[in-house]
């Protein structure tokens, strides 16, 4: 639900390499499926996924800036400069790709298991793409937790220092350790472990009715995977963002506060944050900043999976 990640995931095959095939299914591996012959292996997959990762960093980070400067700011108008809105992009940029291989590398390879002990004889696919997504999404914050701790900081900050992320991550490192950098954890944990299982599950669930839907009313031409891949993003990252912002709201407190704060201190315990974000503002600050979420999430997950596919067709 990385932020910027937004919910950034890439289709995941039960082998190391899928081949396309022709199949009346509709259902996230199916839709794929449907060039006969073409074999496209995981270096392939990693690379789309990069591809597909950058694009959506490109279109959200303007919003994913006003939405941070709104859940950090007590002002009820925050303004911004053009130049501003992109303060802080080239961190989740450099991470783009290495969180959709580690996405793409564990979703996969916890798909082989559970289809090996559990799922073979089961038609089901909701449970254990939840499973799968919600697993992927643990492993993804070792990753995301420094690299959005550093983008908030930037975001947030005016300070020249606050300008380079990798100076920046280098200085909290060499003050602070790794409890430092990775500052806000376990609530990017408690934030993308429900949102990727959603994610994946919801997206997959979603396209196979949006396939129907569109086919059963005439809409044949906008059934393929283009238009279905775009819809079903759009829609799955709106519903899990809606889901999971009050979580979000509090990481953000807590890895823009004060670094110095120790383990236990007040401006890093969740529920204490939350109480203050209550008390400052109301329940509201909980959710100040979702609209402009909302309105981002629907292109950059919309965004995705047709970059993805389109990425992966003209390499293979």
């Amino acid at each position: 639900m990385a932020d910027e990640q937004d919910f950034i995931a890439v289709h995941a095959s039960k082998n190391q390499e899928l081949i396309f095939q022709n199949n009346d299914d509709h259902d996230l591996k199916d839709d794929l499926e449907h060039e006969e012959g073409r074999r496209v292996g995981i270096l392939h997959d990693l690379f789309a996924g990069g591809v597909a990762g950058t694009a959506s960093v490109f279109i959200g980070h303007p919003f994913d800036t006003i939405k941070v400067r709104m859940q950090t700011s007590s002002a009820v108008n925050v303004s911004f400069s053009s130049r501003s809105l992109f303060k802080g992009m080239a961190a989740p940029l450099v991470a783009a790709s290495a969180v959709n291989a580690v996405i793409f590398g564990t979703y996969a390879s916890t798909g082989r298991i559970l289809d090996d002990y559990y799922y073979r004889e089961k038609n089901e696919s909701f449970g254990k793409n939840f499973i799968c997504g919600a697993f992927a999404g643990f492993v993804q914050c070792l990753i995301i937790c420094p690299t959005e701790h550093v983008k908030c900081r930037i975001q947030t900050s005016a300070h020249s220092l606050y300008t380079n992320p990798w100076k920046l991550s280098v200085d909290i490192f060499r003050k602070h350790g790794f409890d430092g950098l990775f500052r806000g954890f376990w609530a990017t944990s408690l934030r993308e472990v429900p949102a990727f299982g959603l994610y994946f599950a919801g997206y997959d669930y979603m396209r196979g009715h949006i396939v129907n839907f569109l086919e059963r009313n005439g809409y044949a031409s906008l059934s393929g995977p283009w238009a279905a891949s775009a819809i079903s993003g759009g829609i799955s990252g709106c519903v899990t963002w809606a889901g999971v912002y009050p979580i979000d709201v509090i990481k953000t407190r807590i890895q823009t506060g004060p670094l110095d704060a120790r383990r236990g201190h007040v401006s890093r315990r969740m529920l204490s944050v939350g109480m203050q974000i209550c008390n400052e503002v109301g329940v509201k600050g909980m959710f100040r900043g979702l609209s402009v979420t909302m309105i981002r999430a629907f292109p950059v997950n919309g965004i995705i999976f047709p970059v993805y596919e389109f990425t992966l067709r003209s390499i293979s």
